[in-house]
């Protein structure tokens, strides 16, 4: 994998406009933006608010040329956004993403899920 930009932030608590990583996956040709969630999972409303407010701004810069504008190599590849992270999502976290999901299909761009949790 081929990786073309990685923006870092140190602060979690805001993230909303920073796309964590963008690169060319190269087995599957697509362009993947990576949203890191290292923070455990709290059933509160403010992070599933955040954490929408994160996917909308990655949509974002996908269907409204910022990608192409940043990386011209990779605009006309198909998209899938890799939600990383260090905890497994509690139940309403993932409802919300199975949501999230489904409206992502309607603009053709997939959405994963991968959870490396960190053994102590």
């Amino acid at each position: 994998m081929a990786s073309s930009d990685n923006r870092q932030s140190p602060r979690i608590d805001n993230r909303i406009g920073v796309i964590d990583l963008i690169a060319h996956d190269t087995t599957t040709g697509e362009v993947m933006l990576v949203m890191n969630e290292p923070e455990p999972w709290e059933d509160s409303d403010a992070r599933l608010l955040a954490l929408q407010e994160r996917f909308n701004a990655y949509v974002s810069f996908l269907l409204d040329g910022e990608l192409a504008e940043s990386n011209p190599e990779l605009a006309e590849k198909h998209a899938r956004i890799e939600l990383r992270c260090d905890h497994i999502p509690d139940a309403r976290a993932l409802e919300l993403l199975g949501m999230i999901h489904d409206q992502l299909a309607f603009q053709e761009i997939k959405m994963e899920l991968v959870v490396c949790e960190k053994k102590l």
